[in-house]
């Protein structure tokens, strides 16, 4: 067998055997050079930023955090013609809306990668670099958020850039049907895998890009095709990948599978080698889920409810008045609170007595078991409202073997309390009763 023959044997010997374990085939001879990931576990692809390989196989370039890169990419010697296809995926938070998106590249240095911005900049440029001819880098971007500056199509957009984000040329993302020539939309965020074809034609310095839903033959017509020389991006080193970024939304960017080669076109994708991609949606509740969820849901709302109401409630029993003019008599003051709860709430069993300016009840405070008198006195009584202030105002001045104690007062909305101290076998009811008398009787 001539050794030439056996040669190619072997080399087909090898692509059939990757292609059918989903691995990456590389050959490399004096006239190309190419390669084919069904899948990427195991690859030799140089990542960083948050770009990983999953455990099945999918090249991840972003995982869901907002204001990230991500880059995966291999180095090659050529200053020619390529060729290339890939297979890609978009999950946004939103079906509707996402991040900036994702492209493919080359690029002659990796330093350009690792100044780059995420956001608009997808990972390629930054503020400084952006529309500067030395940073030498061509890119395919797949355009998922409108960006004004960068002068966009739209939201939703195929680009062809050079050494700028601001695209040479581009179109809507979609695919010409062969057989009735009609275009079809496409949604770049749709979650679904899609495919895309990358061909240059370096005599022709001739781009042109083509793309259709996974599983649809390569469309005869591009679906864009512009002049455009890279001789100063496809030198004898290069870089060659993909590369995404996020802004404020989460957004995960996949690459299924991909194949490159120069001078001829790249390798067919197994598509039946592909690796699934995540679940569209969350998984399916079941039927308990859907009765006790929103039942559930309606019960937490329903308590806080209550909880509100009576935390509201409890604050307005409780609440009370200040003025300035009793800070000098600050210590004498009682709680609202330790009055009611003393008073058992004003019951009708603590009621001692009962005079012309409001009632009076026995109560026993909590924290010094003091039995105590305390008399309600209504705010709409003027006579009972200067009682209570003379009573307050005397409190520091006047103590007499013959008169009853003022311990102190509280004051709420609607009424006046004075607090007492308690005089068994009736004399307190009476003393005060009497004294709300003979108040009446002077006024």
């Amino acid at each position: 067998m001539p050794l030439e023959l056996f040669h190619h044997l072997v080399t087909l010997l090898l692509l059939l055997v990757a292609a059918d374990r989903g691995l990456a085939a590389t050959v490399g001879s004096d006239d190309g050079w190419q390669f084919a990931y069904n899948g990427f576990a195991g690859t030799n692809l140089t990542l960083d930023g948050v770009a990983k390989v999953t455990p099945n196989g999918l090249l991840m370039l972003t995982n869901g955090t907002i204001q990230q890169k991500g880059h995966a990419f291999h180095p090659f010697r050529a200053a020619r013609s390529f060729y290339t296809t890939f297979v890609l995926a978009i999950f946004g938070q939103y079906i509707d809306l996402s991040s900036p998106g994702m492209a493919f590249f080359i690029t002659t240095s990796k330093e350009v990668l690792s100044t780059a911005l995420p956001g608009q900049y997808m990972g390629l440029l930054n503020a400084t670099n952006n529309t500067d001819r030395e940073a030498h880098i061509f890119a395919v971007q797949l355009d998922t958020l409108h960006n004004s500056e960068c002068h966009d199509l739209n939201g939703n957009h195929v680009g062809v850039d050079l050494d700028s984000m601001v695209s040479r040329d581009s179109a809507d993302a979609g695919y010409n049907d062969d057989a009735t020539g009609r275009f079809h939309n496409l949604s770049l965020i749709s979650r679904k895998a899609m495919q895309v074809w990358v061909d240059y034609y370096a005599s022709a310095t001739e781009i042109a890009v083509t793309m259709a839903p996974l599983g649809i033959d390569k469309p005869k017509k591009p679906l864009l095709r512009t002049t455009m020389d890279l001789s100063t991006v496809v030198q004898d080193m290069a870089y060659v990948g993909f590369s995404s970024a996020t802004g404020a939304l989460f957004t995960r960017h996949f690459v299924v599978g991909w194949s490159f080669a120069l001078d001829r076109p790249a390798p067919m994708l197994n598509i039946l080698s592909l690796h699934a991609l995540p679940p569209i949606g969350p998984k399916s509740r079941s039927k308990v889920l859907q009765i006790v969820l929103p039942i559930a849901s309606s019960t937490t709302v329903l308590s806080m409810g209550i909880i509100v109401y009576i935390l509201v409630r409890r604050h307005l029993r409780y609440a009370e008045v200040h003025e300035d003019w009793e800070k000098a008599f600050g210590p004498h003051r009682f709680s609202y609170k330790d009055l009611f709860q003393a008073t058992k709430g004003f019951s009708q069993k603590n009621l001692l007595g009962a005079g012309g300016f409001g009632s009076v009840y026995k109560g026993v405070l909590r924290k010094s078991h003091m039995e105590v008198a305390v008399k309600r006195v209504s705010h709409e009584s003027r006579q009972g409202m200067k009682e209570f202030i003379t009573e307050v105002a005397s409190m520091r001045s006047l103590r007499h073997r013959n008169l009853v104690p003022l311990l102190g007062y509280s004051r709420r909305k609607g009424e006046f309390l004075l607090v007492y101290v308690y005089m068994p076998n009736g004399s307190l009811d009476k003393y005060l009763y009497v004294r709300s008398k003979m108040s009446e009787i002077t006024t």
